[in-house]
């Protein structure tokens, strides 16, 4: 009888019930594990999916169909990506009251996209989950599961008010700041464009103080991405609530300010949070080549749009750009899954395996070769399974573990509202 340490034997591309491919494995002890088994029932959850500001206006970004989108439905469905949040994000720009207003607007376009996709096109493919039962319940319903995050604090300005009526709107989390100091918070990465010195506040402003408190009040969750090392611990320190960092991966395999340190890890896992391990290839394998000549491509991308600051979200699919990033990558090879993999082995090393999980940051610069668009979902599992994951520790990384985290939340904030009116 053949003992192969470990073998993965293909057995077809075959679509079946949500679309999953159909896999066999042979495990250590030679004993044969049915892939779908696994893939198929586990509800996998992505933390961070952006989307332009077109979206849904046009076929280039209709979900719906087969689109140029490393996310959408006809991927969602090959790959076995059961459910996402799809952000809406706006980048920093100098802080006046005139831009204050441009981001909030910017912001509501794409809160509108959203709900237009799962309320008007897609409610039977898709639906919006306000609620940890929301998704499972979705999910049981045999749709994809959309959730709505905000990436950059920014939106609300000064302006402690509109957290809630974005959480009104859904939003279901927030990251504190994005690239570029804002007025909650220092950046882990300052736009010198903007003037911003190494830190502004010294962390969290005491309006980002406040911030923290309503987003616990209310029930969102408190994202520590993008924020610098003295703003992420004491926006954990503060929140009554666990808080998560939704797309990040680990300064040990890969030395890259936007990553997170152990110290910062066990801190975020003591207050029962979570790490959303990220699929961009520039946080997994820190390559300052590949880093240098990916930068001198934006600027020039840049200069040719007449702008001052390339942007994924707009400038992501010029040919130009696509063309310029297939040289790059021949010359400075991405990252791997398997690397991608070696950050979730780090992290659950570091904070145990109750207090991780998976994100992509697709269409929004995200990606690995194996995990490079929504349709590839399914070899996520296969390498955790080839690297000895229990069904019971995947189903805790792809979902389980954030949900307990999203629950742990909605608790806080009934507690505080409870006793607010007493």
């Amino acid at each position: 009888m053949l003992r192969p340490i470990l073998l993965i034997i293909a057995v077809g591309a075959i679509l079946v019930g949500l679309g999953w491919l159909a896999f066999k494995m042979v495990d250590e002890a030679g004993e044969t594990r049915g892939f779908s088994r696994v893939h198929g029932p586990v509800l996998t959850l992505d933390t961070h999916v952006d989307i332009p500001p077109t979206y849904t206006t046009m076929p280039e970004v209709d979900p719906g169909l087969e689109t140029q989108l490393q996310v959408d439905l006809p991927k969602m469905e090959r790959g076995g990506l059961d459910a996402a949040f799809f952000i809406v994000y706006v980048g920093q720009t100098a802080r006046t009251e005139e831009n204050y207003a441009a981001a909030r607007e910017a912001a509501l376009v794409k809160f509108n996209a959203i709900h237009a996709m799962t309320d008007a096109l897609y409610p039977s493919r898709i639906g919006l989950a306000l609620t940890p039962a929301d998704v499972v319940d979705i999910h049981g319903s045999g749709r994809k599961v959309a959730v709505i995050g905000i990436e950059n604090g920014y939106v609300i300005g000064k302006d402690l008010s509109l957290i809630e009526e974005y959480y009104d709107r859904g939003a279901r989390y927030m990251t504190l700041a994005h690239v570029g100091h804002n007025d909650i918070a220092d950046s882990s990465m300052r736009r010198i464009d903007l003037g911003d010195e190494p830190a502004e506040h010294g962390g969290l402003s005491d309006f980002g103080r406040e911030v923290v408190k309503e987003m616990n009040r209310l029930g969102m969750m408190v994202d520590i991405s993008h924020i610098s090392h003295d703003a992420m611990m004491q926006a954990v320190a503060l929140s009554e609530a666990p808080a998560i960092a939704s797309h990040s991966a680990t300064t040990a395999l890969a030395d890259h300010p936007r990553n997170l340190t152990d110290d910062q890890m066990r801190a975020l896992a003591a207050k029962g949070g979570i790490a959303q391990i990220v699929a961009f290839s520039t946080y997994v394998t820190a390559d300052p080549g590949r880093t240098a000549a990916v930068t001198a491509l934006r600027n020039q991308i840049a200069e040719e749009q007449g702008v001052a600051r390339f942007s994924f979200l707009a400038h992501g699919k010029l040919p130009e750009f696509r063309e310029g990033m297939a040289e790059i990558n021949r010359l400075y090879p991405r990252a791997t899954l398997a690397q991608f993999v070696d950050h979730i082995d780090h992290a659950v090393k570091v904070m145990g395996i109750d207090y991780v999980g998976i994100s992509s940051d697709f269409d929004g610069g995200g990606g690995v070769i194996g995990w490079d668009d929504a349709s590839e979902t399914a070899n996520v599992t296969a390498e955790l399974l080839k690297r000895g994951y229990t069904y019971e520790e995947i189903e805790k990384l792809w979902s389980g573990n954030f949900l307990r985290v999203w629950t742990e939340v909605d608790a806080v904030a009934a507690r505080l509202q409870a006793s607010a009116a007493n």
